[in-house]
């Protein structure tokens, strides 16, 4: 990392509360809740605040995007309140770490252990984890580390289109371009040979049998849909159950595109936690 990588990381991180936008046209529910409820979760990492919209019962922890670099979990604040709205669950919004401040593992290892401590708030508490982007790659790791440790067993994985391949040279173009994906290997996973283990980039785990089930949701134009495509292959071909969704002709923010299809889509993963929680 570069002086120069980690001036505009270190912008990028602090600066999130003003440039994020996304979102704001897609609060279809849960306006009317009020603020969600700061608390602090031990982890091996020291303490990770969290944002909680409602206490107690099931709970969808949600990790937000950003690549790695961004610290602002109200950049989802619009879905998390819908699902709490809808799905009628417990939603906890992990205000994780992030460059360049830490590098890999730190924000991988600080979800997982919110979530397994969620997991085990009232002598057991039905858990589902889920994310956007970079959070979507992180939501994944989260559930290779639970299976792997077998420190709690998630119900559901929601991997909105999730980053899962840090260790390939970064292709194609559109709005998660090459130069960014390439700022984010060498701010948050400086290790090159870090890059290809399976909670950096889980597209390349050996093995994805005993996962939850997953709903994988990818975009026609996102420069990421070639990974996300394949790990929902991967997970059906290991026996897990996969709902994929593709939504056409959108980029990155692929829910942004089309209001009408966004509705649908949210409901369906709305209603995919609510059953699974």
């Amino acid at each position: 990392m570069t002086p120069g990588d980690y001036a505009q990381a270190w912008l990028m991180h602090h600066t999130a509360r003003f440039t994020v936008r996304y979102g704001r046209d897609l609060a279809f529910a849960g306006l009317d809740l009020p603020a969600p409820r700061s608390r602090r979760v031990p982890t091996r990492h020291g303490a990770v605040r969290v944002l909680e919209h409602g206490t107690g019962g099931p709970a969808y922890v949600h990790v937000h995007g950003g690549a790695w670099l961004m610290r602002y979990p109200q950049m989802d604040d619009w879905w998390c309140r819908y699902v709490a709205a809808t799905a009628g669950v417990r939603v906890v919004n992990v205000d994780f770490s992030a460059g360049p401040h830490v590098t890999y593992p730190v924000a991988q290892e600080q979800c997982h252990d919110v979530a397994a401590a969620v997991a085990a708030e009232d002598g057991g508490t039905p858990v589902a984890i889920g994310g956007f982007s970079s959070g979507g790659g992180t939501a994944a790791a989260v559930a290779l580390m639970a299976r792997d440790t077998g420190s709690f067993a998630p119900r559901l994985q929601v991997l909105g289109v999730p980053v899962l391949d840090v260790a390939a040279d970064p292709v194609g173009s559109g709005m998660i371009s090459t130069r960014l994906r390439a700022l984010v290997r060498r701010v948050y996973f400086p290790d090159v040979a870090r890059r290809r283990e399976p909670y950096a980039s889980p597209l390349l785990a050996e093995d994805l049998s005993g996962l939850p089930p997953a709903l994988v949701l990818t975009a026609e134009r996102d420069s990421l849909r070639p990974d996300g495509d394949a790990y929902a292959a991967r997970l059906a071909a290991a026996g897990v159950r996969v709902w994929h969704d593709v939504t056409p002709g959108a980029d990155h923010y692929f829910l942004t595109e089309d209001p009408r299809r966004a509705r649908s889509t949210m409901a369906t993963i709305s209603d995919e936690i609510r059953r699974h929680l």
